[in-house]
């Protein structure tokens, strides 16, 4: 059996056409038209990849409200936003809720199941071995890379995917700053620069909301980010 993805798109060609594109690349496709029968199944079960649309039927944001209640349920589930709606302020509400990826609808598929298949590498680091490269220590900052999950002064922080690399592509190399082109390539994803800024400003609260003398992720204008780890 393949990995399990979820399109939730109220138009029927276009969830039909994306899930008959995913078939053949030998994902097990779920289809649903709008939030109420996505919940209803994903409350039972979920996928390993939710693909959301924005307005959904009804609902001109239910697609966000989805990705809320989804988070509730996992925070590291890959959630992508695949929509029409183009602008910054969706795009940057889309990542603050959670999502991995926000892609618009004129992406070409080739590009589109490259972007999930880049997540669901990501995720393979669950079922590698454990071994004392799969940790990784910054002063309060632990990183446990086969089962993505970080500790800040013992306490869990809820890391999307996307938000747990970036994290590990910058407290690896504490003190080095991070463009934000190097910093997409060491946590594989491909987005904007001000995606990446999205991602940054997000990880930084979740932190924050442990921790609220938080500072170790240092904006260095017009070159990237830094990690510095507590106490420097």
């Amino acid at each position: 059996m393949g990995r399990r993805i979820a399109i939730v798109e109220d138009e029927d060609a276009i969830r039909e056409n994306y899930a008959a594109v995913l078939r053949r690349q030998g994902y097990d496709v779920l289809t649903f038209a709008n939030r109420k029968q996505a919940m209803h199944n994903f409350d039972q079960r979920l996928p390993d990849l939710a693909i959301i649309d924005i307005g959904l039927e009804d609902e001109m944001d239910g697609g966000f409200l989805l990705c809320q209640s989804l988070r509730k349920l996992s925070s590291s589930l890959p959630i992508i936003f695949l929509t029409a709606r183009d602008s910054d302020l969706d795009t940057v509400s889309g990542l603050r809720m959670g999502a991995d990826d926000y892609l618009t609808k004129d992406i070409s598929m080739p590009h589109m199941t490259a972007r999930i298949s880049a997540l669901f590498r990501r995720m393979e680091a669950l079922t590698e071995p454990q071994d004392s490269e799969q940790r990784v220590t910054c002063g309060s900052l632990e990183l446990d890379l086969r089962r993505m999950q970080a500790h800040w002064k013992g306490q869990a922080v809820d890391l999307t995917v996307t938000e747990f690399w970036m994290v590990h592509a910058l407290a690896r190399f504490a003190g080095h700053v991070k463009s934000r082109q190097h910093l997409m390539q060491d946590a594989k994803v491909v987005v904007d620069d001000s995606t990446i800024t999205s991602h940054i400003k997000r990880i930084r609260k979740k932190f924050m909301q442990l921790d609220k003398a938080f500072d170790c992720i240092d904006t260095v204008y017009g070159m990237g980010y830094r990690w510095t780890a507590d106490g420097e």
